[in-house]
């Protein structure tokens, strides 16, 4: 069984719990066990946080576009899940500046004052990769091995 889905969301506040809600109705109708399927979206609220916070760039308001517009990219990030058999994949991903070399690296301290979120990312899933695109923004993609209810009719066999 194989369920896969994307989302292109506003840089907003309100897009985090819109992103964890349908992870978690897609998890409960795939018959996924509550424990990993409310890892999974502590996770995934996680990382859409950070898009939101961090996820744009600043740039210059561009000539000729009443109230300057905002620049292309910079008010939307995506995220992306494939549940594929026995692992749920999750993406997110923004246009901003990129993670620090420091995070990329994982050489953050684990008491520091931001990035609790990104260590918390790695506590709950069973893979975690932070990356950048240089120039079009950062992705974060973790992986989780998935448990499934008894009365699951979608259980992989």
């Amino acid at each position: 069984m194989s369920i896969w889905w994307s989302l292109h969301l506003r840089r907003e506040a309100a897009s985090v719990p819109l992103a964890r809600r349908l992870l978690l109705g897609t998890m409960e109708t795939a018959g996924v066990d509550p424990d990993i399927s409310f890892d999974l979206s502590v996770a995934l609220s996680e990382a859409c946080a950070n898009a939101v916070e961090h996820g744009g760039c600043e740039a210059l308001p561009r000539v000729g576009v009443p109230d300057g517009g905002a620049p292309e990219g910079t008010g939307a990030y995506h995220v992306t899940a494939y549940l594929d058999g026995d692992r749920c994949r999750i993406e997110v991903s923004d246009s901003g500046p990129g993670f620090p070399p420091a995070t990329v690296a994982r050489r953050r301290p684990s008491l520091a004052e931001h990035g609790r979120g990104l260590h918390l990312i790695e506590e709950l899933a069973d893979h975690v990769r932070f990356r950048n695109r240089p120039g079009r923004g950062a992705v974060v993609s973790f992986d989780k091995m998935l448990k499934w209810r008894d009365d699951s009719l979608l259980k992989v066999s």
